[in-house]
């Protein structure tokens, strides 16, 4: 055994290891919390002045952390925020948590982890530990990164260790959160693996070691392909119902009621956040690689991509069956963030059905309460949505009196739905919000 891996596990054991978090958004200031309340001595990089700043003064900008708990452990001198980079040759470990957006043409944009990944080969040292969190295709760690930190001679299982360890957010949800939420980890080799685990065991209830780093890459592919491809399936059963002129949402509901060989998915406008709508695209574009064709990933990426399409044109026939066209209709979109109860606006099929209904002429407005503000290009932006292209309408109700149209969305729990149908000309509800309200205003899709 190398006298780099005794060092660095008694250094971990010892709560005496200090971690640098490259990246400090959805998925790096949680773990960054997690590992400085561990007792760890934790640094986030972000080459956002903004970012940076907040944390140094105490502040959370995303809502599932509190502003409480981070001031405290930057008064205890366990987090500070740097846009220095040198800082990360200090580090014990080393965890990537930036984006991996798709590039226009859907083929995967991994600039920002190859960029990551230089940052720490110029300053990679014997003894330390990264770890790539970014999503991303079965292989990139060992054929991406590990190339990188070797260029210099540095041997890993023995001079460094190299690990992949899939983040599992799930902004807003209100019982499994990073610190509670299983953590898969893949090394590049056992003595990898191994390490990995004694760090993330730290701060994380429950680690699961497995055999590889591309085993830990396929599983986080999996998770949200399997969420996507039924996803879709529900939404083209939307379609089918349609035309059967059978309410969807009692089919889905009646099916749930069996105990054993059904799981129930819901129908929506569309996918929204950073995971569903990109991770399974990474997948099948790795497959093209290797000549095969995905083709359930494929047709259900294709199904769940026209959804906000379909939204509009339903609402075309709301508004047509009351003799109103689209164009010059006042239409209020209700819930623009990608899910209900955050700010997160990334991949929102709102932002499409938005873009759609404007290009056809009508005055389209919107209201949610977690985004004050809003640009139709805030999708791929990670944190608050940025500039003022659009303002949310702050008097909710005289909105949709005035409104010739309102679309549920987003189905923030906040909203008082029965006020909302009570004063609204015509409903189109994508969520099945207004569930138990019987009105003939309301169509849901």
């Amino acid at each position: 055994m190398s006298t780099n891996v005794t060092a660095l596990e008694e250094k971990i054991q010892k709560g005496q290891a200090s971690v640098g978090t490259l990246g400090l958004g959805y998925v790096g200031l949680p773990l960054s919390v997690e590992f400085a309340s561990a007792g760890l001595k934790v640094t986030g990089f972000d080459l956002s002045e903004g970012k940076v700043a907040a944390v140094n003064r105490g502040e959370s900008y995303i809502k599932d952390v509190s502003s409480e708990r981070v001031k405290a452990l930057v008064d205890e001198k366990r987090l500070s925020a740097s846009s220095d980079f040198a800082g990360l040759a200090d580090c014990d470990a080393i965890i990537i948590c930036v984006p991996t957006p798709l590039s226009k043409t859907k083929d995967p944009d991994l600039t920002m982890v190859v960029e990551a990944s230089k940052a720490i080969a110029a300053r990679l040292r014997p003894g330390q530990l990264v770890v790539l969190e970014s999503t991303t295709y079965p292989g990139t760690t060992e054929e991406l990164i590990l190339p990188l930190l070797q260029e210099r001679g540095l041997k890993v299982g023995e001079s460094f260790f190299l690990a992949f360890s899939p983040e599992r957010v799930d902004p807003g949800n209100p019982k499994f959160h990073t610190k509670n939420t299983p953590k898969i980890i893949g090394g590049v080799t056992p003595t990898c693996t191994r390490v990995a685990q004694a760090l993330y065991r730290k701060a994380i209830e429950t680690v699961i070691p497995v055999s590889s780093t591309q085993t830990a890459e396929m599983v986080k592919l999996l998770e949200n392909t399997f969420r996507s491809v039924n996803i879709g399936l529900v939404n083209e059963l939307v379609i089918m119902c349609d035309r059967l002129d059978v309410d969807v949402w009692e089919v889905i509901d009646a099916a749930a009621t069996k105990p054993f060989g059904f799981m129930p998915f819901y129908p929506g406008p569309g996918l929204g956040g950073h995971c569903i709508p990109i991770d399974p695209l990474y997948l099948s574009w790795k497959l093209k690689t290797l000549n095969y064709r995905a083709r359930f990933i494929e047709l259900a990426g294709e199904i769940n991509s026209q959804m906000p399409e379909y939204v509009c044109e339903r609402v075309a026939d709301a508004l047509n069956d009351r003799e109103r066209s689209v164009k010059g209709s006042k239409i209020l979109v209700l819930g623009v963030a990608y899910k209900k109860d955050i700010e997160d606006v990334r991949e929102s099929p709102a932002l499409d059905v938005i873009r759609i209904l404007q290009s056809r002429g009508a005055q389209v407005s919107y209201h949610d309460p977690f985004v004050p503000s809003l640009r139709l290009d805030d999708e791929h932006h990670e944190g608050p949505p940025t500039g003022a292209g659009m303002k949310s309408i702050t008097d909710l109700l005289p909105a949709v009196r005035d409104a010739h149209a309102v679309v549920i969305v987003t189905d923030h729990t906040s909203f008082s739905y029965a006020k909302i149908v009570d004063a609204a000309q015509l409903i189109v509800d994508t969520r099945n919000a207004t569930k138990g309200i019987i009105s003939d205003k309301i169509l849901k899709i």
